[in-house]
């Protein structure tokens, strides 16, 4: 009687955890506007800098529980850079050359992995992943021919959702990438930048 009683208390456990797990799973989509900031990159005797902008994100994703969640995004935003040297540049005319204006695109496609935690209406997270960035050039300055640069990056982020009614929230967040900046004009910087986003946005769970 006592196994048999053990037996059935496991039994209930495990439909109480399993029912715990699908009250906590969720699956949705969202789409966000976001604000960027990307620190300056110098090394090799050139600075590249990439202008503040705004972009647009859309995402989907699943949550199984607290530890075990995932997501993939794309977003887009201008990307428009300033490069400059210190080295002299021979060409028509030999000597420092002045900046070269670059307008350009950027598209990011991400996984991340995300782990959260629900508290009533709340359910504050954290991420991680990896991503690709494309920068695309919308533009081309005198005397150079600048083109499409890929660049692989690591992903961050924290952010929350509140659950606003049934099925809507909202989501706030912050992520970052870490990468190598592009160079369009002179020698690449070579050197390593981070890109902020601050987000929010609007999510749909399915």
């Amino acid at each position: 009687m006592r196994i048999d009683g053990l037996r059935l208390a496991g039994v209930v456990m495990g439909i109480a955890l399993a029912g715990g797990g699908a009250a906590y799973a969720q699956t949705d989509v969202s789409a966000s506007v976001y604000g960027t900031m990307t620190q300056d990159a110098n090394g090799n005797g050139s600075t590249a800098h990439q202008s503040d902008a705004g972009g647009g994100m859309v995402e989907l994703r699943h949550i199984s529980n607290p530890l075990v969640g995932y997501e993939a995004t794309y977003s887009f935003n201008r990307a428009n850079q300033l490069d400059s040297t210190t080295n002299g540049v021979c060409g028509l005319v030999c000597g420092p050359q002045p900046p070269v204006a670059v307008p350009a695109n950027e598209h990011e496609v991400s996984a991340d992995w995300v782990a959260s935690l629900k508290v009533l209406n709340f359910r504050p997270f954290a991420l991680a992943g990896v991503g690709v960035l494309v920068f695309a050039p919308s533009g081309q300055p005198m005397n150079f021919n600048a083109s499409t640069i890929t660049k692989p990056a690591f992903v961050y982020g924290v952010g929350t959702d509140w659950g606003v009614v049934p099925h809507v929230g909202l989501r706030l967040q912050y992520r970052g990438n870490l990468y190598k900046a592009p160079q369009f004009a002179f020698t690449s910087t070579g050197a390593t930048t981070v890109q902020s986003e601050v987000a929010i946005g609007v999510y749909f769970r399915l």
